[in-house]
């Protein structure tokens, strides 16, 4: 089977996302959440607080996984008030180990 083939252009094709959540998303656990649930989606990529009070995340897997994150991502921990949530698709690229969070 071709690689066109395996890939199918569907729902299973992996891609890279770069996402800013804003609101009350510091100090409430907001990265470990992120990590969490990323891992248990089968994602890698990582996330990291922003001088600004917003938290970054780049995630890379695929679509339904990604589009599953950022639905709890909109939700977020117990005690996080999300006001809004930026996505921006990213060019593929390797996929990397793992998800961390930075800093």
């Amino acid at each position: 089977m071709g690689e066109a083939a395996k890939s199918g252009g569907g729902e299973a094709e992996a891609r890279r996302y770069h996402i800013v959540v804003s609101g009350r998303v510091q100090g409430v656990g907001y990265r470990y959440f992120t990590r969490d649930v990323a891992e248990s989606l089968g994602l890698t990529g990582w996330v990291q607080n922003l001088t600004d009070g917003d938290v970054e995340l780049e995630a890379f897997g695929e679509k339904g996984a990604i589009d599953a994150l950022i639905g709890r991502l909109r939700e977020g921990p117990p005690l996080a008030k999300v006001t809004g949530v930026e996505v921006c698709p990213m060019a593929a690229g390797p996929a990397g180990g793992g998800f961390f969070i930075k800093r």
